[in-house]
């Protein structure tokens, strides 16, 4: 592995909260609520009818008609590439990203097909749009990318993942250029799955909240350019950030609760710090996985704690899944844009809908306004299904 720089040259963001980096963050440092009554399904046999649908967006025509994940993938892709301002795109850019149920609404419109016409009825040529992968060639096939392609399933913690195989692969020297996130839609699938775990608000996700009921599902994309220092700095490009270190974890403990010590958690926190060579005292933000549930809100805290020690009363944290809902396999992806963005403009996004102190949330959660505060270094938490934990660390540059 050699010691090349990795640094973040576009930001591709498509939200609950809005589609291209400056209406998305400006829409975070509002403090803008992206829930909305469920359009995309119907919701009148279950307890729950909100989730954080994508607004105003006009998927792109894709040769074959895939599912909506890829959709979204290519313009998040669009979005940071033009962001990124390539005179040309480099044909051996690489493509990787995370996803919880990748193309999992082809799988419910054939199920529903089959259902409605029998099986015998329904045409075998949309079964091969289902798999994930396909969402990853799409996008390489979109733009010409000729690089590494891989798809990562690790889910909610699936963009962090990406980020950090990305990293590898520049620093390997395969490629000076990958495209890096994650993409989920809204599906009959999640939103019934979480429902029956009772792990969806009734009305509001309250991170951090003492009186937090659950998530909101959202959907969305997000796409990183991360790109060798020396490759952006030949092209002069902009540079928002650098990532810097990253870590890894697996709770080897439960497919759905989290350890009850946090010890994955916090191995992951651990890893990212020692892998960027910082102390706890170099960070300025936390980006909380903050999913506004009682128990992973409750060791999150647990985790920032014991990680932080006694610079944990100073740093503060704040959940943009309060306004974006839990968009999955995008959520480390879009936190990450947020990131990036934090270090640009010195702004902490707030977390909203926080009313009423937790005694077992007893941080600095910047409730519901945005704060301006000096940030060098960012921490992007963020945890998954089957104790997938992990952190990727995002600072300054130059340093």
């Amino acid at each position: 592995m050699s010691d090349r720089r990795v640094v973040v040259t576009g930001l591709g963001p498509v939200s609950p909260l809005g589609c291209g980096k400056e209406t998305f963050w400006n829409a975070i440092l509002e403090g803008k609520d992206g829930s909305c009554n469920v359009q995309r399904f119907d919701t009148s046999q279950y307890k729950v009818h909100r989730a954080c649908e994508v607004q105003g967006y006009v998927a792109p025509k894709l040769p074959g008609d895939p599912g909506p994940a890829a959709a979204l993938a290519v313009e998040a892709a669009r979005l940071a590439l033009e962001d990124a301002n390539f005179a040309e795109i480099p044909q051996q850019s690489g493509v990787v990203m995370g996803t919880t149920g990748g193309e999992i609404p082809i799988l419910e419109h054939i199920h529903r097909q089959q259902a409605e016409q029998g099986e015998d009825q329904v045409p075998r040529r949309q079964f091969p749009k289902y798999p994930c992968h396909t969402i990853t060639a799409q996008v390489a096939r979109y733009f010409g990318l000729k690089g590494p392609n891989l798809m990562v399933p690790t889910a909610c913690a699936a963009g962090n993942y990406a980020f950090a195989m990305a990293k590898d692969w520049i620093q390997e020297g395969r490629c000076d250029v990958v495209l890096a996130g994650g993409a989920d839609p809204l599906s009959i699938v999640s939103f019934t799955g979480f429902s029956r775990l009772f792990a969806i608000s009734p009305d509001v996700p309250r991170p951090f909240d003492k009186n937090r009921k659950g998530i909101l599902p959202g959907e969305g994309a997000g796409i990183l350019v991360l790109e060798a220092y020396e490759s952006a700095q030949k092209r002069g490009a902009h540079i928002y950030a650098e990532m810097v270190g990253y870590g890894l974890s697996c709770d080897a403990y439960h497919p759905t609760m989290p350890h009850p010590e946090s010890m994955g958690v916090r191995l992951a926190m651990e890893r990212a710090l020692a892998d960027a060579g910082l102390t706890p005292a170099d960070v300025d933000y936390i980006s909380a996985h903050g999913t506004g549930t009682q128990a992973n809100d409750k060791l999150e805290t647990a985790a920032i704690r014991a990680v932080m020690q006694d610079q944990a009363e100073r740093v503060p944290v704040s959940s943009v899944k309060s306004m974006m809902g839990h968009t999955m396999g995008a959520a480390s992806a879009l936190e990450g844009i947020v990131c990036s963005m934090a270090i640009q403009s010195d702004m902490i996004p707030p977390t909203i809908h926080y009313e009423t102190p937790d005694p077992d949330c007893d941080l600095d959660y910047v409730p519901n306004q945005a704060r301006q505060h000096p940030v060098g270094v960012a921490l992007n938490n963020a945890y998954a299904f089957g104790g997938n934990n992990s952190c990727v660390v995002f600072a300054r540059h130059p340093r």
